[in-house]
């Protein structure tokens, strides 16, 4: 005790190391915000490169044969207004990303930390959001020159783009926010769930939201190697499975069916006390969307801020369907009828989500599956848990059952769609790393041992962001099936 009678008191070291951890933890993940960041910024970069590639090869053929392919030059020349025109929907959703995390923390923090990497620079995007083969043969690393020529260079694509865009973009009434957080409140208590974790569609003339950083600025990029930028080639492949009319066959076939299901399975909803549906691995949001359309208190789980940065853009910041055209095709000269099928354009989003008639209370939280539902305040939260290529993003699949039969109230329900493309399963080389790769029969057995009873099970033939135009069609025969959780009597009347 001190002299002026306070007392002195000395943290634990055990605090004193929580606290440097968390600390370690959150610079962390701001390295890996800032290498997806800069991922999306060396998009341009990295597809110029592969236009050069492209002119390079054709450079080498002989004269007869490049008369025969005179129109190859014009065919660069569009490619390059396509890679403009995707650029400057990325630059636009990057400026109205308001990040969860102060980016300006210094990174030195993270070299001499004992913590792994692992978890943030290899697994940040939470779930493989490529479905095919990389579209890109070359091995080079796509980086960014730290100085402000590569900064303007990166201006100047978007200024072009603004040039040769037909549907100029409108200004705003006011940004609308969009939270990323780790969710832990029951859904029965929907302010404080809402403040939390947050993507509701309000009126934006009130709300405020911090100034728009400058991904521009070169001091946010870092260095990133040639994978990371294609997974922003299939984000954007994946905006036209969500929110194009070209993606609604896929829809159709992964969407609908549960659609379906859960509007038989719940025919009494009431707009006073509607259900709740957890949707994890969301994505770009649409399935989520179409769920709260429904009727339903929706809450869609990402961990991927490769989905999260687009989402937002989509679901907060579209005025209007069909503001944006965008380019998916053009990164493959592989197995296209027709130039002109492979370089055509496609109006996003289909419809403007604002307006799709949502149920209050519609969300969208960003975190980790396991972390943020394992909380002790979601046990028994949920009516409904659908997932939609989903349970083969886990490390381990038997926690993820586990998990869902805990968050389900009991005669809940789980919806599932997917095939078992076990994300972690070719991560050679990583010994902390864990894939439990279990096949569809024990799947099924597991889940038996959680609770559930089967109460319809198929198979659905489709394609997951698939040129519906290719000449190559990659299908998935995908399990789906409706369980049920059975009510505790009955799994105790059941035991021996």
């Amino acid at each position: 005790m001190s002299g002026g009678g306070v007392i002195d008191v000395k943290l634990p070291e055990e605090d004193e190391e929580r606290r440097r951890q968390r600390k370690l933890e959150e610079a962390l993940e701001v390295k890996s915000l800032r290498r997806i960041i800069s991922a999306y910024l060396n998009y341009p970069e990295a597809a110029e490169e592969d236009v050069k590639r492209y002119e390079q090869s054709f450079r080498k053929l002989p004269p007869s044969h490049k008369a025969l392919l005179s129109h190859y030059p014009l065919k660069f020349k569009k490619l390059r207004r396509c890679i403009s025109m995707n650029s400057y929907f990325i630059f636009a959703m990057l400026q109205a990303f308001d990040p969860p995390l102060d980016m300006s923390q210094d990174m030195d923090i993270c070299e001499d930390s004992h913590v792994s990497h692992t978890h943030y620079d290899n697994q940040s995007d939470g779930r493989n959001v490529c479905s095919g083969h990389s579209t890109s043969s070359s091995g080079r690393m796509c980086c960014s020159k730290g100085d402000h020529a590569d900064c303007n260079e990166q201006s100047k694509v978007v200024e072009t783009a603004k040039e040769m865009t037909t549907n100029e973009e409108e200004e705003t009434e006011g940004p609308i926010e969009y939270k990323t957080a780790s969710c832990p409140g029951k859904l029965e208590n929907r302010e404080e769930t809402n403040q939390s974790c947050s993507n509701d569609f309000t009126d934006s003339n009130g709300n405020a939201s911090s100034p728009a950083c400058d991904w521009l600025d070169p001091s946010i990029q870092l260095n990133v190697p040639l994978a990371d930028v294609d997974k922003v080639r299939c984000i954007i492949r994946n905006i036209v499975r969500d929110w194009a009319a070209e993606g609604k066959t896929e829809r159709d076939q992964c969407y609908k069916p549960i659609l379906e299901e859960l509007d038989a399975l719940f025919p009494n909803r009431s707009k006073e006390s509607p259900p709740a549906c957890l949707v994890p691995g969301a994505g770009l949001g649409r399935l989520a969307l179409e769920i709260s359309h429904l009727g339903f208190i929706s809450q869609g789980n990402e961990f991927s801020y490769y989905m999260m940065i687009c989402s937002s853009f989509i679901l907060n910041h579209t005025e209007t369907a069909g503001e944006w055209n965008i380019y998916p095709w053009i990164h493959s000269n592989c197995n296209s009828l027709s130039d002109s099928d492979q370089l055509r354009p496609v109006s996003i989003p289909d419809i403007h989500p604002a307006s799709a008639g949502i149920t209050e209370g519609f969300s969208m939280c960003g975190g980790d599956f396991v972390e943020v539902y394992s909380d002790p305040s979601q046990v028994g939260a949920w009516d409904a848990v659908v997932t939609c290529f989903f349970i083969d993003t886990a490390h381990n699949i038997v926690e993820y059952i586990e998990i869902i039969s805990r968050i389900l109230k009991d005669g809940g329900v789980w919806i599932n769609l997917g095939p078992l493309l076990y994300h972690f399963a070719d991560l050679y080389g990583q010994e902390d790393e864990m894939s439990i790769e279990l096949s569809l029969e024990d799947v099924k057995r597991v889940a038996l041992h959680y609770g559930f009873e089967f109460e319809k099970e198929k198979t659905i033939e489709t394609t997951y962001t698939t040129n519906p135009r290719s000449m190559m069609q990659n299908r998935y025969f995908t399990a789906f099936w409706t369980m049920r959780k059975k009510s505790v009597t009955i799994v105790e009347q059941a035991a021996p």
